[in-house]
């Protein structure tokens, strides 16, 4: 155990960095081991103060309220979050530990032995934010698909753990991550290792122990040497202008068309509209029927789609799942049964948190569809 550690001196300052797997047993118990052989003057954790404070409180995260996410607009980011961590719920229940237990270890030693504790990581909603602004279009619904193909059956051993840690296969592995999806791996792996480095060796003290899972290690033990902008990597970029142009070019496409099929004759203009309010209707309505919704949810998607599809301040899928958000309210057994259910999406249906998840996805993607669709019928009927 103890010669995966990696020792690094920097400028007189002793840094440990203890590479772990964050739902093995054995990384726990090195933890232990390490920090009361070494007393460090500092522990630095891989934590933000949301992470940490969630970690502290796991059943607070129960009290979510799902009509507050979906009008903040962060569904994309929950579901992804959701996905993640009930992946690794999952594989620690298999392995009969908790998640994050080593990052637990380094929590219960500093307040123990009263050494300083330094939560080393960036906000986790900065980490998505940037991500989610570097992706493209295309590249978001890969990934989407990726995560619900995630296969939470799949027999883990310590030892398929172990083999994570070795350096040689996490590198390997992250390189793969890099040619699929490099925004990822350039945001949630490598900026967060000069953001880790920074926090670590500026951490006081002149002896620092770090708990890191182990694929920051080798591109901390690097960063450490080197400079890093904190504020730079603090930023959530802005929308790019193509981002904020193209939302708004669509709709204003189609309301010229309207205005010219009016122009053209009046029967043109009517079947313009029809079109428009029909296919966006319609699709809307049935894509969310797929989820067995409340009826309301399935007519809230109906009426909203039109009207919503023409700006794009405003989304189908958030008014139908607030209502069933509302009619068919989440109970604490639905959010408890998350990480069982989120990879079975037969399990959706009877999950009423997930359930209205679902019915924004569908309700958004039923009327992005008909507006494609109903497009098309408009500039056919003029030309």
């Amino acid at each position: 155990m103890k010669d995966k550690l990696i020792r690094i001196d920097y400028n007189g300052k002793e840094i440990i960095l203890i590479p772990t797997a964050h739902v093995s047993q054995e990384s726990a118990e090195l933890v232990k081991e390490t920090i009361r052989k070494e007393n460090p003057d500092s522990i630095c954790i891989e934590l933000d103060e949301q992470r940490y404070e969630n970690l502290k409180n796991p059943d607070a995260w129960k009290n979510t309220n799902i009509i507050d996410i979906i009008k903040q607009k962060k569904v994309t980011l929950l579901i992804a979050n959701l996905i993640l961590s009930s992946y690794q719920k999952n594989i620690a229940k298999k392995l009969k530990t908790k998640p994050g237990q080593e990052m637990i270890e380094g929590i219960k030693a500093s307040e123990e032995f009263g050494i300083n504790l330094v939560l080393a990581d960036r906000s986790i909603q900065t980490t998505f934010m940037r991500i989610w602004r570097k992706m493209g279009f295309f590249e978001k619904i890969k990934l989407f698909f990726s995560l619900m193909a995630m296969d939470e059956d799949e027999d883990v051993s310590e030892e398929d753990l172990q083999r994570l840690i070795e350096r040689d296969n996490l590198e390997l592995a992250i390189e793969d991550m890099g040619k699929d999806y490099p925004q990822i791996a350039a945001t949630l792996l490598h900026e967060r290792d000069k953001y880790l480095a920074y926090n670590i060796k500026n951490a006081p003290g002149k002896k620092v122990i770090a708990i890191l899972g182990a694929a920051h290690t080798p591109g901390v033990e690097e960063e450490v040497f080197k400079k890093q902008d904190v504020d730079e990597l603090n930023k959530v970029p802005p929308k790019s202008f193509m981002g904020k142009i193209v939302p708004w070019l669509i709709p204003i496409l189609i309301v010229l068309l309207i205005a010219f099929g009016f122009k053209q004759n009046m029967d043109t203009g009517i079947e313009q509209i029809k079109s428009w309010f029909l296919f966006n209707s319609i699709l809307a309505a049935i894509f969310t029927a797929l989820c067995l919704p409340h009826p309301l949810s399935v007519i809230t998607a109906f009426v909203a789609a039109p009207f919503t599809s023409i700006n794009p301040m405003l989304a189908c899928g958030w008014f139908a799942g607030l209502v069933e958000a509302s009619l068919k309210k989440p109970t604490v057994e639905d959010v408890n049964n998350i990480a069982d259910d989120i990879f079975n999406i037969k399990s959706w249906l009877h999950n009423k948190f997930l359930k209205a998840l679902l019915v924004v996805i569908l309700a958004n993607l039923g009327s992005s569809i008909g507006t494609i669709i109903a497009g098309s019928k408009i500039i056919q009927s003029l030309f």
